[in-house]
């Protein structure tokens, strides 16, 4: 199954090249480099969907902790420690 998975934004490396923006992102204690360059609006403590390591779009933290919670419930999220 394909998911995107709901994470907060932790750092942000801003490069000269805006299509190589990547972040760390936290997926409920796991940390991870995803790339922002589709997002060039988010900032460091914003929440975002991310698929194969890339972030497609912007969510509010109440969604993404409604998602990780039922993630959690379906145990979906075991290849990301949680």
């Amino acid at each position: 199954m394909c998911l995107a998975i709901p994470g907060k934004i932790v750092s942000i490396n801003d490069l000269v090249d805006p299509s190589l923006r990547t972040g760390r992102v936290a997926f409920g204690g796991i940390v991870k480099e995803v790339n922002l360059s589709m997002l060039p609006m988010v900032k460091k403590g914003d929440y975002v969907l991310v698929h194969v390591g890339v972030a497609i779009s912007k969510v509010d933290e109440a969604e993404a902790q409604l998602t990780l919670q039922y993630l959690r419930e379906m145990g979906e999220l075991e290849d990301l420690g949680g």
